[in-house]
């Protein structure tokens, strides 16, 4: 029945500010941009070393939404990586905050935290 994951989709409230910070930022890669008119809305479709997919959109007035990890609904999404360190560094010097890392209580594993530029929970975990 179900597969796998086919897309994620993220509503940012500035189209060219989240679209640098997912393309030129994180390196995501652009698979393809569309302006849909009649919505006056962006839709940029990214992929995430070549499996899977961000749908990125944007609309002339979203609503706010809480973003907290502890708010009721999508609590974070996560990227594996392999050194959380390193790539936590990377995310520093290209100005992206990165929280304290901490480790996994039940699996050992290595993981923090950072936001994208509406305040979206993004967590490195390290495999």
């Amino acid at each position: 029945m179900f597969k796998r994951i086919h897309h994620i989709a993220i509503i940012c409230a500035d189209y060219k500010v989240s679209k640098d910070f997912y393309v030129n930022k994180l390196g995501f890669e652009i698979i393809a941009e569309v302006y849909r008119a009649e919505r006056k809305s962006y839709k940029l479709d990214l992929a995430v070393n070549g499996t899977y997919q961000i749908d990125l959109f944007s609309f002339e007035s979203p609503a706010d939404r809480p973003s907290r990890p502890e708010a009721t609904g999508l609590r974070h999404l996560a990227f594996e990586v392999d050194n959380v360190e390193a790539t936590s560094l990377v995310l520093n010097q290209k100005g992206i905050t990165t929280e304290p890392i901490r480790v996994d209580e039940f699996t050992g594993k290595k993981f923090t935290f950072f936001t994208d530029p509406d305040g979206l929970p993004l967590e490195i975990y390290q495999q």
